[in-house]
């Protein structure tokens, strides 16, 4: 079994109506929802409210898998957690960082540099499959199109990835390496462009594959 947690900050999906009318049980829920009927996977979720962000030492060591979705409250988390997080990701873990979490402190410390990149709300996607052997990508079409996405653009303040999986190209002619893969010691991290919190991105086959 497959021991994945699904973290997200779950403010806007509680304080804003017109998210939680996409996402009424969380994007941590709806991503949990999607995962749990894989019968190789057992999930739980953590959230920001909760005591220690959810994420104690015994929910760490019992998670292969973390993912994270986080958008305005980075700051919030505390640095104690992300030391903790950090070092578990290093002596095996795996972990995938959603959306905004490239400015997440967890992301930003994996990576070392600031995840800096330009972006606009409401644009036309197409999600470019460029290396369809990798087991993230497989089974995924050559391209993926999305009507309403969030535009994430270069320069994109990263290091060179392990492996470049998607390059996302938007309507205002924008060009973004929107699936990225790194080997930190033993474990090993991926990022993924998608998910804007006002989009029912998640609710995607496609992307829920992926």
């Amino acid at each position: 079994m497959i021991r994945v947690t699904v973290w997200n900050e779950n403010v806007h999906e509680r304080t804003e109506e017109k998210i939680k009318a996409v996402y009424p049980n969380g994007i941590h829920g709806c991503i949990a929802d999607f995962l749990g009927k894989n019968e190789d996977i057992t999930v739980t979720t953590a959230t920001l409210d909760m005591p220690g962000c959810g994420l104690s030492n015994e929910v760490l060591e019992n998670t292969d898998v973390l993912i994270w979705w986080a958008h305005c409250y980075h700051a919030q988390v505390p640095d104690e957690l992300v030391e903790r997080i950090h070092d578990r990701i290093l002596r095996g873990m795996g972990f995938i960082a959603l959306h905004s979490a490239h400015h997440s402190k967890i992301f930003k410390k994996l990576i070392g540099q600031t995840g800096n990149l330009s972006w606009r709300d409401d644009n036309f996607e197409r999600l470019w499959n460029i290396l369809p052997s990798h087991p993230i990508s497989r089974g995924i079409p050559q391209y993926i199109e999305l009507e309403k996405e969030e535009m994430y653009g270069e320069p994109f303040d990263i290091p060179q990835p392990d492996e470049l999986i998607f390059i996302g190209w938007f309507d205002g002619g924008e060009v973004f390496r929107s699936g990225c893969t790194w080997h930190k010691n033993n474990g090993k991290v991926f990022y993924f462009q998608h998910g804007h919190e006002a989009y029912p991105t998640y609710y995607r086959e496609d992307i829920q594959t992926i």
